[in-house]
């Protein structure tokens, strides 16, 4: 690492540990919107500055300060290496500041402690893991994705590394894995305390997301969204009340890619930063597709997981897209999933000048841009803020591909544009301009 990456990076660290401010991954939305444009009142610097750059404060506009994402005035200026950097230290502190219920696998990304995951696992071998001390703290099958998932509990003691070792060895051939985390892909899960849920029933043409829950917002209050919790009771977030807009709201000026079709919401979370886990994503699958929906937005990351490797191609195999963004953690970082499984709709994000997002992440492959920056989407209650990051490209990609009916004809829509963008740039005029709608 250079001297002045490992200056930033030690910089930020700092910063983030030094106050429970910081340290709290889920401000509520009286101190934050995090990553949706918000601020949290912090004392001094917060983010050092790149090289030639100074230091960024609590005082700089437009600083985004939570561990969900980096967003700064002059992010195009930080090297891939740095972002990878970022990603690390996001990572690790998650993981620090939840050990009680996180641990890390072999590569550092944060999964649920004590527990492990297996697919389609026979009865044979969960009497093998049960002879060598692992219990079965849930064992289910999903007609809808036509597979099995059994969740075990760890011996106590040793990490989750040597407990998934253990579990192979006690039962070799098991499709086993750990039960990895998946995170926002731009933007902060913020938990929009005091503000309903969005209401109504879903009928009709369908278009389905997995994220945090959606609050109520005047721009969805003619919507039909339907919310199910995966996590506990769902939780409204910033993150996902921003999606659900780019969709489907409608007020004013503002208008989402997909206005007049109903939303279903898989909440994962449940307001809690620590969620998100494999295995809830996973349920959470299964109920949208009970549901029939044309697409299924995924603007969340993390890890390649057997389990949800699985679970995305059964989903696959019943003919519903699955949209899917590539991340904010710069080229360097690995391939995140589930925008990198094959079939499913790799979306990356471009800024008002049709130019690739500096940021964003390098999928296994990309199918599509569309606008990721430069944009306006709502807050959760009332306003608008603007937003950054390959989540909230995701959302216009699904919502054109659910109105267009094919692969072909999303294709056929597709601009050129500068940079990484796949087959082009979709939903290019779906760009609410912050001005527009006075986002924060």
């Amino acid at each position: 690492m250079s001297k002045p990456r490992l200056l930033f990076t030690a910089t930020l660290f700092a910063a983030l540990s030094a106050g429970s401010a910081m340290a709290q991954l889920l401000p509520s939305v009286g101190q934050t919107l995090g990553g949706i444009g918000g601020r949290l009142p912090v004392l001094g610097p917060v983010l050092g500055g790149p090289q030639g750059q100074p230091p960024v404060t609590s005082a700089t506009p437009g600083v985004i300060r939570t561990l969900d994402t980096l967003s700064i005035p002059n992010v195009a200026s930080l090297d891939p290496m740095t972002l990878l950097d970022i990603r690390r230290l996001r990572l690790s502190e998650l993981v620090r500041h939840n050990r009680q219920t996180l641990d890390r696998d072999g590569e550092g990304n944060p999964v649920r402690r004590g527990e492990l995951v297996a697919v389609d696992a026979d009865d044979g071998a969960i009497a093998a893991a049960r002879a060598a001390g692992f219990a079965v703290l849930r064992d289910a099958r999903s007609g809808e994705l036509g597979l099995r998932m059994t969740i075990f509990s760890t011996p106590r003691g040793g990490s989750a590394r040597d407990a998934l070792k253990g579990l192979r060895r006690a039962a070799p051939g098991i499709e086993a894995d750990y039960n990895h985390l998946f995170e926002p892909a731009g933007g902060a899960l913020a938990p929009a305390a005091g503000v309903a849920l969005a209401g109504g029933s879903a009928d009709g043409a369908r278009i389905a997301m997995i994220d945090g829950a959606v609050a109520s917002h005047p721009s969805l209050a003619a919507a039909q969204i339907e919310q199910k919790g995966f996590a506990g009771i769902p939780a409204p977030t910033g993150h996902g009340t921003a999606v659900a807009s780019l969709l489907v709201g409608n007020q004013g000026a503002f208008r989402g890619a997909a206005r007049g079709a109903s939303l279903l919401v898989a909440d994962v979370y449940g307001g809690d930063r620590a969620a998100g886990s494999a295995d809830a994503v996973v349920r959470a699958l299964s109920w949208v597709v009970s549901k029939r929906p044309q697409v299924i937005n995924i603007s969340l990351v993390g890890p390649d997981n057997r389990l949800l490797a699985a679970a995305i191609a059964a989903v696959r195999r019943r003919g519903i897209a699955v949209v899917a963004a590539v991340g904010n953690d710069g080229p360097a970082a690995p391939p995140q999933y589930p925008a990198s499984y094959p079939g499913v709709i790799a979306v990356t994000g471009v800024d008002a000048g049709d130019r690739a997002l500096v940021e964003a992440g390098k999928a296994m492959h990309l199918d599509f841009a569309a606008p990721g920056a430069d944009l306006a989407a709502a807050l959760p209650g009332h306003g608008y803020a603007k937003v950054r990051g390959t989540s909230f490209a995701a959302p216009l990609v699904a919502a054109r591909l659910a109105m267009a009916g094919s692969l072909d004809r999303l294709a056929s829509e597709a601009l050129p544009g500068k940079g990484r963008i796949g087959r082009g740039i979709v939903c290019r005029t779906c760009r609410i301009d912050p001005r527009l709608v006075g986002a924060k």
